[in-house]
């Protein structure tokens, strides 16, 4: 009988030590399976998949919570494993699987031709001047000068380092569809916008050549457009190529 009482003493606390054990793995299990957030060097991403889910956390045990659809684009603010964090349309904000998503334009001071570097917000010297030069036009007509819109901006410069890249010359982009469905994947807030777009050597000539052109003269001296962002690409087929966007808020 001791014998047994002694072993049924053992068993207990060989009972509770497995129990505290247990415990513990659990605890630095939850802890490793932790995974902290971390910056990424772009914002945008493109879907590649037919239809890629939206979760509340990163995780496919996460509820859905929005599905997106192939070649809609997202605003990324950082990622977690692999995962990133993202908003989409209705300002949901959850999290997609990296595996689906493709990297648009990272922060890069590479001076490659790739649109896909194409970060900067600031204008060069010739958007600069064609800024000035189609601000100018409007003042002649008593119009006020048109203001820079940095996501205007931004666009503009894919747009026209995309002409360049796709070897195309038109409004319409195989990349990004029409002028209107570029600033919508985007996510550039409008009540109206136009673009311009041109081929020249110069910026002055390019300016003008708008001007002589009813349609593109309509947009510089229209008064409902108070915003613009100018793209200026170096083009081995024009000399370079202009993309100015317009839009009234």
């Amino acid at each position: 009988m001791r014998v047994i009482n002694f072993l049924g003493k053992y068993k207990k606390v060989i009972m509770i030590v497995f129990l505290v054990v247990g415990i513990c793995v659990f605890a630095v299990s939850k802890t490793f399976a932790m995974q902290h957030y971390y910056d990424l060097d772009f914002t945008t991403g493109m879907v590649t998949a037919e239809a890629l889910h939206v979760r509340s956390g990163p995780s496919t045990e996460y509820d859905i919570i929005a599905t997106l659809r192939k070649n809609e684009y997202i605003r990324i603010f950082a990622a977690v494993g692999n995962w990133y964090i993202v908003q989409v349309e209705g300002d949901y904000v959850g999290a997609v699987s990296q595996k689906y998503i493709k990297p648009i334009y990272p922060n890069s001071n590479n001076s490659g031709s790739n649109s896909n570097n194409v970060t900067e917000t600031k204008l060069s010297s010739d958007e600069q001047e064609v800024f000035n030069l189609v601000n100018e036009q409007r003042k002649n007509q008593g119009l006020a000068s048109l203001k820079v819109d940095l996501e205007l901006q931004r666009v503009a410069k894919i747009k026209a380092q995309d002409m360049v890249d796709s070897q195309y010359f038109s409004h319409n982009s195989p990349t990004y569809g029409s002028p209107f469905n570029m600033l919508n994947s985007f996510k550039v807030s409008y009540k109206t916008a136009a673009e311009n777009i041109a081929g020249n050597s110069s910026n002055n000539a390019a300016v003008n050549a708008w001007m002589n052109s009813a349609g593109h003269k309509a947009n510089i001296l229209n008064g409902s457009y108070n915003y613009t962002g100018i793209g200026v690409v170096n083009s081995p087929i024009y000399g370079k190529i202009y993309v100015q966007m317009f839009i009234g808020k």
